[in-house]
């Protein structure tokens, strides 16, 4: 007797299947993306045209974008499985629609952004202890990236970073240590536009708040978070204006005076910084810096400074001092310790998974050419990431609350089910596992 010894089974591959459908996955979407509101919110904003509505045609970009394409004409994917996603438009109507809404331009986008704020409202409710604000605060994360074009694209320049590409500028709601983020604004800029411009952090806050429940659009229950692109004159004074009242941890500039009074802190001022578990960070230490530093600065407003250690391989700045890598932000909560508050601060490098998130959704690169086109396109990664965010908040616990899109593919969405009729309605059977 032998027994035969492989690194895979050996299997005959054969075609002509009806029963079973791929990216099975994905119809926890198809079924329920439609219940929250919306098709009905979008639609009384949205004129139906053709055999589907402008916003399931909308939806199904969205879809195949939450699911790994890049482009308009992977919809696709969706159209080979009508039994997962019922009807999907054609690319031509794909396209002609893209072209409608951005010749509506800003009605379009209102329309649009209003449906997420009520969906992303719904949505928070139904997720009780696990919504974001659920300890009662919300953080807003504002951070830049660059997208980067290898074709001729409208408003496509040579950035700072000497590369060719957009410049946006995107705000994301932080769901803590046990979940992800979602997306809450984008803002579509030319690949030369300044990383501190006062005057877009605030239309992106702005943005940002506008899908936030009523609640937290204004009062020291929302906080805004930035590096040090925000920590400008302006943009706090905005954010810290009679009747706003918000929250805020700013990244700031060593600028010499500052660098000036770091040094005069004495000894005994510096505490240790903390980690998130308790624990002491060794090798870093937070002071607060008051006097003439804060002069011209929002009332309020406190400087927290932190020295630190450099990591092996990072380059010493000018600014720094006795070999201590020196950064600052500023905060204007007053009934935390100065430790709490910088590592609350620290943990602002979460933006940065987000960013992550959004390259491999959609924004690798902005797939059409004029600029009101890639506006809606940015919406349509939005959406796209508010689905990847909202389904883990519901339905997923421990760990795979905080995977990233490109797990939750492999994993979740690409398995393959069964499709069966009995009694006049239709299931998807998965493997047990």
């Amino acid at each position: 007797m032998k027994k035969r010894i492989g690194s895979y089974p050996r299997v005959r591959v054969e075609g002509g299947g009806q029963a079973v459908v791929s990216q099975a996955g994905a119809s926890c979407w198809s079924r329920r993306s439609a219940r929250p509101g919306w098709m009905r919110r979008y639609r009384r904003r949205s004129r139906r045209g053709g055999r589907l509505g402008r916003c399931k045609v909308l939806l199904d970009v969205a879809l195949a974008v939450a699911l790994g394409g890049d482009c308009l004409a992977d919809v696709g994917m969706l159209r080979a499985e009508p039994a997962v996603f019922g009807p999907v438009a054609s690319d031509p109507t794909v396209s002609r629609l893209i072209d409608i809404l951005a010749a509506a331009g800003p009605k379009a986008l209102t329309a649009i952004r209003s449906a997420r704020a009520k969906v992303r409202e719904h949505v928070w409710k139904l997720t009780g202890s696990s919504s974001p604000d659920a300890s009662g605060q919300v953080i807003v994360d504002l951070d830049g990236l660059l997208v980067l074009a290898h074709s001729d694209k409208q408003d496509a320049v040579a950035t700072w970073k000497k590369t060719y590409g957009h410049h946006p500028l995107m705000g994301f709601v932080d769901h803590g240590r046990g979940g992800t983020g979602e997306p809450v604004a984008a803002l579509l800029r030319p690949g030369n536009a300044g990383s501190n411009t006062a005057a877009d952090h605030i239309t992106t806050a702005q943005l940002a708040l506008a899908q936030l429940p009523k609640k937290y659009r204004r009062g020291r229950h929302t906080l805004i978070r930035t590096d040090s692109a925000g920590g400008t004159h302006e943009f706090t004074a905005w954010l810290a204006q009679r009747g706003r009242w918000l929250s805020y941890s700013v990244g700031m500039t060593i600028t010499d005076h500052i660098h000036e009074a770091a040094l005069t802190v004495p000894p005994t001022a510096w505490t240790a910084a903390v980690e998130p578990d308790g624990e002491t960070r060794h090798g870093a230490w937070v002071a607060e810096l008051d006097g003439d530093v804060l002069k011209g600065w929002p009332k309020g407003m406190r400087l927290i400074i932190r020295k630190e250690r450099r990591h092996p391989g990072a380059q010493l700045r000018f600014t720094d001092a006795d070999g201590l890598r020196l950064t600052a932000f500023a905060t204007n909560t007053t009934d935390i310790p100065i430790a709490a508050l910088e590592l609350r601060h620290r943990q602002r490098a979460r933006a940065e998974d987000r960013i992550r998130a959004a390259r491999a959704t959609g924004l690798r690169n902005l797939p059409l050419h004029d600029t009101a086109q890639n506006r809606i396109w940015l919406e349509i990664v939005q959406i796209a990431l508010d689905l990847l965010a909202w389904m883990p908040m519901l339905a997923l616990t421990g760990k795979a609350r905080r995977w990233e899109p490109r797990r939750l593919r492999l994993r979740l969405f690409s398995a393959a089910a069964q499709i069966i009729t009995t009694a006049r309605r239709r299931h998807v059977r998965f493997t047990r596992h």
